[in-house]
């Protein structure tokens, strides 16, 4: 009961616990982790078609817009139910005209009147815009697995928070009250940053890689594409940009522990904006306003790096000033 009580009130610096209690409290921090990413599974995965929807968004628009312009296999077929339904519509009125006739005969009327519901229903049938399109799967399997997949990621994505906390609040105790405030903004910005992100990944960057590489050299090939392709691109894309957006914190770190100074920073600026433009030219996009957007954020965020660097040398400038007036002031001298 000790060691389990040990294990979840917070632990201090000065506090001294044996091995046995640092293993107890590991596994109560490893037990509630792996209790949020099943209780976060298990809601993913009841949901998730919505999650494949949402996943499956950009790739869904991009297809609806190349069926509608006739491209592909599916733009084909767009195309000619498209016809039939204009043929069709011209048809009904024909008809309907024909069975509303008092010169025509009975008979012929009555026929006329039958083939134009029989077409009105048949038009019914027939799209009136570009049907909506799902990745392809080709094993028996793999909608299955595919879903389980995407549900496992999301629930990774929405348990990082507490996991990071659990992370912190397990390694923190081994800083100093001065090496807390230091690491502390540092271990909050992470989970933060990653999330935007994945955000911006989500809203700038995979619509626009998405449309890019669909219609690279479509005329050339019949674009069917794999779920599983799909959703690991789109994931190793989200990720990635989460991971991009963690500049900040390296910079941090890096001026923290000495690497590089605020000085430096500054004088780099001319190579910063070279590099975040090459980068967000790197980063799919098809027209000039999307690299523009890309590279403003990627360009903020080594602004931001650099303001909050020089914030932070500031604030531990005047704390080893304080430091050296209080040791001077303690000297006998």
């Amino acid at each position: 009961m000790a060691a389990a009580s040990t294990a979840v009130r917070p632990i201090g610096h000065d506090d001294r616990l044996s091995l046995v209690e640092h293993l107890d409290e590991l596994r109560t921090r490893l037990i509630v982790c792996v209790a949020t990413l099943v209780v976060a599974f298990a809601i993913c995965a009841w949901q998730n078609k919505a999650l494949l929807d949402f996943i499956g968004k950009p790739l869904a628009t991009q297809t609806e817009q190349r069926t509608e312009a006739g491209k592909g296999p599916l733009g084909g077929i767009y195309t000619a139910d498209k016809g039939a339904r204009a043929a069709l519509e011209s048809n009904v009125v024909l008809l309907q005209a024909m069975g509303h006739d008092e010169s025509t005969s009975p008979a012929l009327r009555a026929v006329a009147l039958q083939q134009a519901r029989e077409n009105q229903q048949a038009l019914q049938h027939l799209p009136k815009s570009p049907p909506p399109n799902q990745p392809v799967t080709l094993g028996i399997g793999e909608p299955f697995t595919q879903s389980i997949t995407i549900a496992a990621y999301f629930a990774l994505l929405f348990s990082l928070p507490l996991i990071l906390y659990q992370l912190y609040a397990f390694i923190l105790p081994a800083f100093s009250p001065s090496e807390r405030a230091a690491v502390l903004p540092l271990m909050a910005m992470v989970p933060v940053l990653f999330i935007a992100g994945v955000a911006f990944g989500y809203v700038v960057v995979l619509p626009a890689a998405t449309k890019f590489l669909q219609n690279f050299n479509a005329d050339q090939f019949n674009v069917l594409v794999q779920a599983k392709d799909y959703y690991k691109f789109a994931v190793l894309t989200l990720v990635s940009i989460g991971v991009v957006f963690q500049l900040p914190v390296g910079i941090l770190a890096a001026t923290r522990i000495g690497l590089i100074t605020v000085r430096q920073l500054r004088a780099w600026r001319r190579y910063a904006i070279v590099a975040t433009a090459v980068l967000a030219m790197i980063l799919p996009g098809t027209d000039p306003v999307s690299m523009l957007f890309e590279f403003a954020i990627l360009y903020a965020l080594y602004e931001l790096s650099l303001v909050m660097a020089t914030v932070t040398s500031r604030r531990s400038a005047a704390r080893a000033l304080v430091d050296a007036d209080g040791g001077a002031d303690d000297y006998p001298g």
